[in-house]
């Protein structure tokens, strides 16, 4: 009850304290975010004035000696009160820290629900921190994006609370709340870590149970159970091929073992996997980065990081890597840390409570997750600041570091591939690259970028067309379908048959201790060429066609792996044209009698470059390709083929792969790497207060309010003086104002003909009436309409809002939501999308309702 301010007055003339509601107020020529205080008419000169401190301490006493004696039974916002002969001002109950509201709660034992904890569903103490003027919120419905200013004040009033305390144990406190944070992202790390190792244990094994198994084990993988071999395929007599198994005799007959043993355990693979997510989490699907950035950037998407998701996940991606299946599992990875940093978090309550402290460990778990996935943690930190973070504090960034750090460490610890390495792409050139290859490295830059581009647009095709036919109703059946056909075409072809990570490694390897599938026999060119632009070609297709199947998947693996079978195939053509042809002009800096060329450097460059051309990324990349292969030599010719790469993809289309994911599924994602040129005002994109609902701040009940709520789907509503000068008062969010009527409801004496208030509360003689304005974000973000549309969507970007209000004078004139913004973006970047009917009605699609979030963000 104490956050409700309290006024005196006759019956007739409502009194109001002559200051109306805060609200924030944004300049057209500053951008900066103001307090500003907008009179109404009613509070012109009414305020009472009281000649000394003393009448008013008295004053003050008195109402709450008459409060203590009336509403001890009664509720925070619903309560009784009588007339009174003398007015008090409203500011006198709704100071935070005042002595008496301390000694009232503690002499009649009464607590408001504004005051008690409430699980993870409401705020901390609303004493602490309504001078932020927010508002109470319940918790975050699905589909929708939190209020990151909202968050922050909750943040600031914790700590504020915190500091006071005094002693001993108010330090403590205040070095354990600081150590937190720290405690969180390490165990987030130390646990991505090993669960990265046990799926990698997992997928090798399942791998090599394709060609075999382990006699003296069967739970060892051909390169644990064959250890200390020097060649484990031949001499290995504890390792058993089903070949030996079967007795199969000749050539045929082992062709044929072989061949079907790999298209059942590969079908039967990815059968397990699509039904396991069908069954038990729907959300397992894709690599998750898309829905990750749309998270972090404020949306909140329920249980896609909780506990089905990281074991589904988890299973799901190790079937899916060991089947034929174009996929990788390195995206998954991130999703798999991610979830662990939705996770563990919940064990503390600054992390449980507040929705934007929570995204600040999900930025560090994505870092985590390149760690892992990669062995790469600078590189993943760099990955979390370019491409997924939404808010990124320099308290983010360390943590990142730290966490990813500790993934690494825990990785190597675990030592999953028995090298002492992070991963199997390590390499060690010895020999400098010349002038003349940079040419060529140019080259497989431009083919990086036209293949990215080439396999966006084809690929997010074929993602609508599974989104809009019948294929959604047999996601089962298509995996096995294209299990099928993939493993057929791949066990022909010999790059395409191993195992992507271990094809990578020895497409990047230099030729010397063996032989790897001819990569190395340089009498024949030919044949290995051949083969890996085939390679190349129908995994460029079959990955296209399969990304996007309801399994986990990654696409990162794939495009490594096709644009080093092409960077290898361009590497041995040079290679042969050089030995060939010695003596030409453009080799003129090789020396004699030694290999000049070295094709793993071309597979390398050309991995990096599909690899950009792909997810548009680029600083990110250079070092998650440094850390990846140890190749400090070749970071420049990385650098230039991944700025090419880039360049040539935004010729055809500057979205990557995940952002057209984000535009196909319609998540509110604004990209903070996009800008926008256009010299527009909000005033032409704004919903005009004609088009909006509204709600005055008097003349309600909570009849009239409950028929608003069940006509409209709305899910907030402005708070006007009244509909005559429309003065902004505030604005409520439909799940504040649902909870809060539906308490009032259970409260004795509260009727649906009791008025509610949403500011100016009279005095009334015995009648119950509800207060709303601790629900009702009372500082709004407003702009003036002749603010530029490109600094509106700024506003958005930078604060992560949701909405702002469009007032002139205070008066409320429109509204613009963030989905306003997306959709304005999307008409202008792709305008064939948009069909004439929205065009049409331009001026209303911008309002926010819960039907549209679940028709537009209920699938994922």
């Amino acid at each position: 009850m104490d956050e409700i301010g309290l006024e005196s007055s006759s019956l007739s003339t409502p009194i109001t304290t002559g200051s109306s509601t805060p609200h924030n107020h944004v300049s057209a020529s500053n951008v900066s975010v103001e307090r500003s205080f907008t009179p109404s008419e009613e509070s012109q000169g009414t305020s009472p004035i009281f000649d000394n401190a003393e009448e008013f301490e008295q004053m003050t006493f008195s109402a709450a000696e008459a409060l203590k004696a009336k509403l001890t039974g009664l509720d925070d916002f619903t309560f009784k009160r009588k007339n009174s002969s003398r007015t008090t001002s409203s500011r006198i109950f709704s100071r935070p820290e005042s002595p008496l509201k301390k000694k009232y709660i503690s002499e009649t034992g009464y607590t408001s629900t504004s005051l008690r904890k409430h699980d993870d569903e409401f705020d901390s103490d609303f004493a602490d921190w309504s001078m932020e003027g927010t508002g109470r919120r319940v918790a975050y419905d699905n589909f929708t994006t939190i209020d990151w200013i909202h968050d922050f004040a909750k943040e600031r009033a914790r700590q504020r609370k915190l500091r006071h305390q005094k002693g001993i144990g108010g330090q403590l406190r205040l070095i354990f709340d600081a150590m937190e944070g720290w405690i969180v992202v390490l165990a987030v790390g130390v646990i991505s870590g090993i669960l990265a190792a046990v799926i990698t244990i997992t997928t090798e094994w399942l791998n090599d149970i394709k060609e075999g198994y382990c006699k003296t084990g069967f739970y060892l993988n051909r390169k644990n159970c064959c250890w200390g071999y020097d060649d484990d395929r031949e001499s290995c007599v504890e390792w058993v091929r089903w070949t030996t198994a079967l007795q199969a005799k000749s050539a045929a007959a082992e062709f044929w073992t072989n061949y079907l043993i790999y298209i059942i355990f590969s079908t039967t693979f990815a059968t397990i996997a699509a039904y396991l997510v069908k069954s038990y989490s729907s959300y397992s699907t894709g690599s998750g980065i898309p829905e990750i950035k749309t998270i972090l950037g404020g949306f909140v998407i329920r249980k896609f990081l909780g506990w089905w998701s990281l074991i589904i996940k988890s299973i799901g991606v190790c079937l899916i890597a060991a089947s034929s299946l174009c996929l990788g599992k390195e995206g998954p990875l991130i999703h798999l840390a991610c979830c662990c940093g939705n996770i563990i978090p919940r064990i503390f309550p600054k992390f449980r409570h507040n929705e934007a402290k929570k995204r600040e460990v999900l930025s560090a778990a994505a870092a985590a997750g390149v760690s892992v996935a990669f062995g790469a943690p600078i590189g993943g930190v760099l990955f979390s600041l370019e491409e997924v973070s939404y808010y990124f504090p320099f308290r983010t960034m360390w943590r990142s570091f730290f966490c990813a750090m500790v993934a690494a460490v825990a990785l190597a610890s675990m030592n999953p591939y028995r090298t002492g390495k992070l991963v199997l792409f390590q390499v060690v050139y010895d020999r400098e690259w010349h002038g003349f290859d940079m040419f060529f490295f140019a080259l497989l830059g431009i083919m990086g970028g036209i293949y990215g581009a080439l396999f966006i647009r084809m690929n997010l095709k074929v993602a609508v067309f599974r989104k809009d036919s019948w294929l959604r109703y047999f996601s089962v059946q298509e995996v096995i379908i294209i299990s099928l056909f993939t493993s057929i075409v791949s066990y022909l072809n010999i790059y395409m048959r191993v195992n992507p990570s271990e094809l990578v490694a020895n497409l990047f390897r230099e030729c010397e201790g063996g032989d790897y599938h001819n990569l190395c026999n340089y009498t024949n060119h030919w044949e290995p060429t051949l083969l890996l632009l085939i390679a190349s070609i129908l995994k460029f297709f079959l990955t296209a066609v399969t990304f996007g199947l309801k399994v986990p998947a990654g696409v990162w693996l794939p495009s490594i792996a096709i644009g080093a079978c092409f960077g290898r195939a361009v590497g041995l053509m040079v290679h042969a044209w050089q030995k060939y042809n010695p003596g030409f002009w453009l080799f003129a800096s090789c020396e004699p009698d030694t290999e000049c060329i070295t094709p793993g450097m071309y597979a390398m460059v050309g991995a990096a470059a599909t690899f950009g051309g792909v997810t548009r990324m680029t600083v990110s990349l250079v070092v998650i390709m440094f850390e990846l292969t140890g190749a400090l030599t070749y970071v420049l010719p990385i650098m230039i083929a991944v700025m090419i790469s880039k360049w040539v993809g935004d010729a055809f289309d500057k979205e990557g792969i995940y952002d057209g994911w984000i535009r196909i599924n319609e998540y509110p994602f604004l990209d903070s790497k996009e800008d926008y040129v256009y010299n527009t005002l909000a005033s032409q994109y704004m919903t005009r207060v004609e088009d909006l609902t509204v709600i005055t701040a008097t003349g309600h009940t909570l009849e009239s309010l409950d028929e608003l709520l069940n006509d409209t789907d709305y899910k907030g509503f402005p708070v006007v003086n009244n509909l005559k000068n429309m003065l902004l008062t505030g604005y409520i969010s439909r799940s504040e104002l649902r909870y809060a009527m539906d308490k009032a409801k259970k409260k004795t004496g509260i009727s649906l003909l009791s008025p509610c208030y949403f500011s100016n509360l009279p005095i009334l003689d015995s009648t119950a009436f509800i207060d709303f304005k601790p629900w009702m974000d009372q500082t709004p973000i407003t702009i003036s309409p002749k603010f530029p549309m490109e600094m509106t969507i700024e506003l958005f970007r930078k604060m992560g809002l949701r909405y702002i209000l469009i007032t002139q004078h205070g008066q409320l004139l429109g509204l613009i939501t963030k989905k306003d913004v997306l959709r304005h973006l999307s008409a202008i970047r792709h305008p064939d999308v948009v069909n004439s009917e929205d065009s049409q009605e331009q001026p209303k699609y911008m309002m926010i309702s819960e039907r549209d979030l679940t028709n537009d963000f209920g699938t994922v």
